[in-house]
């Protein structure tokens, strides 16, 4: 007896389900599979567009000069080497260099991690840097001119070190050659008229050994202006005096270009009232996003398009983010939004860079030091700038103001130096005050 093997017979209505019941399966495991490829893809993508965007930034800084105007790297020098610039290997990593503890027992500011060498200046592109000098305000009316020569001292042999590195600049035209010859210009300006002792013959000195802008006054007062902390808790700021117009107008005169970070309110609108060049903020941002007074008010910003200065901003947490975890939240995008506002506010023929590395502790995420301006840039990039308003923001802004301080200079060149001495009842001796008479 033959056996056969019994088939189902299936009706089209089944036949159409089965199909139906694959294609189905078909389509959902088509789908996982591409939502897969799209979740590897997606960030693959953007990493390649980021990483593109920061070579484009590199590369543009390499053909459009970044002045920096505001780097503390002296005073590192000054607390963690005894201002000994030969001990240093600052072609090399700092950071495995600086000591732990500060040698001069300077507790004045925290320990700084060590945010500038040779070799991440390079990698940041940066073509000229202002180096700041500075000295605590504790040494006001004390030993502050002494101490601020060793610190433009400092600077002359850093940069003296590294003569296939550093070129002193002392014009817009020196930085434009040196940029041109592929080395970094380097620059000095001197944060906090206490250095100059209420005097314009010591003024006039600094501005002979290299000096090309001084900080009306750091965080503490000077006899002739106050500071940014005459603005808190409802204070009053008096602004510049008779002498501290005078020391403005000698500022033109010399072609020393004037820096009103760190002043008050008043100061500032005082300064640009009596300077017939335009001012800089070397390294301040902006009050609207962040309402700490060291940094500039929209009247401030307003005034200085009218006066044509520049705002060079400052990237340290505490004026970006006024969150009170700032330390461990403030990110590059936000110090593009600073920037992006001065843009919007007033132009972008009025903003620059003014980072304050090797100054402050604490530095936004993806900018903690000097090799990491191309961040900012690619950033910006994203954001649509143009590239004619990047080389602007790079240095062209700095550039324009250095050029009509030299002309204001040039003007004034008939002129004899002014000798107005203060006068001694605006003069407040602290206690233990180390000055005879004027």
């Amino acid at each position: 007896m033959s056996t056969s093997r019994n088939k189902e017979k299936m009706t089209p209505g089944v036949v159409f389900m089965k199909r139906s019941k694959l294609a189905l399966g078909l389509a959902v495991v088509g789908g996982v599979t591409l939502l897969i490829g799209l979740v590897i893809a997606i960030p693959v993508s953007k990493r390649n567009t980021d990483e593109s965007r920061l070579e484009s930034a590199k590369q543009f800084l390499g053909s459009h000069v970044l002045i920096d105007g505001h780097n503390d790297l002296p005073w590192q020098y000054r607390r963690y080497a005894y201002n000994k610039v030969n001990g240093i290997q600052l072609n090399e990593d700092t950071r495995i260099q600086w000591p732990e503890g500060t040698p001069m027992n300077d507790n004045s500011y925290e320990a700084i991690y060590a945010q500038t060498d040779i070799p991440r200046l390079l990698e940041g592109k940066v073509g000229a840097q202002f180096w700041a000098a500075f000295i605590i305000c504790q040494a006001r009316a004390k030993d502050a001119v002494r101490q601020g020569f060793d610190q433009v001292d400092v600077i002359h042999k850093f940069t003296e070190k590294y003569p296939e590195t550093f070129s002193l600049a002392l014009s817009a035209d020196d930085i434009e050659a040196t940029f041109a010859s592929g080395k970094i210009a380097s620059l000095i300006g001197l944060e906090g008229g206490h250095m100059i002792a209420n005097t314009l013959g010591v003024l006039r000195m600094f501005y002979q050994t290299g000096v090309r802008y001084m900080t009306l006054t750091h965080s503490c007062d000077v006899d002739w202006a106050d500071n940014y902390k005459a603005d808190e808790n409802g204070g009053v700021s008096t602004g510049l005096t008779d002498f501290g117009k005078i020391v403005v107008k000698e500022m033109n005169r010399l072609g020393m270009m004037i820096d009103v970070s760190h002043v008050s309110h008043q100061t500032m609108l005082d300064a640009m009232d009596v300077s017939g060049a335009p001012v800089i903020f070397s390294h301040s941002s902006v009050f609207s996003l962040c309402n700490h007074y060291r940094n500039v008010q929209d009247d401030a910003l307003m005034k200085l398009r009218e006066n044509g200065g520049v705002i060079m901003i400052n990237f340290f947490t505490a004026y970006i983010n006024c969150a009170a975890d700032h330390r461990n939240t403030t990110t590059v995008y936000q110090v593009a939004d600073h920037i992006d506002y001065v843009r919007n506010k007033i132009g972008a023929d009025y903003v620059g860079m003014g980072a304050d590395y090797d100054g402050v502790a604490t530095m936004p995420i993806e900018l903690q030091d000097v090799s990491t301006f191309p961040v900012l840039f690619a950033e910006l990039m994203k954001r649509g700038w143009a590239d004619e308003d990047l080389a602007k923001l790079a240095g062209g802004n700095l550039l324009r103001v250095f050029r009509a301080v030299e002309r204001v200079r040039d003007e004034m060149s008939s002129m004899a130096p002014y000798e107005d001495i203060i006068d001694p009842d605006d003069i407040v001796v602290p206690q233990f005050g180390c000055t005879t008479s004027f």
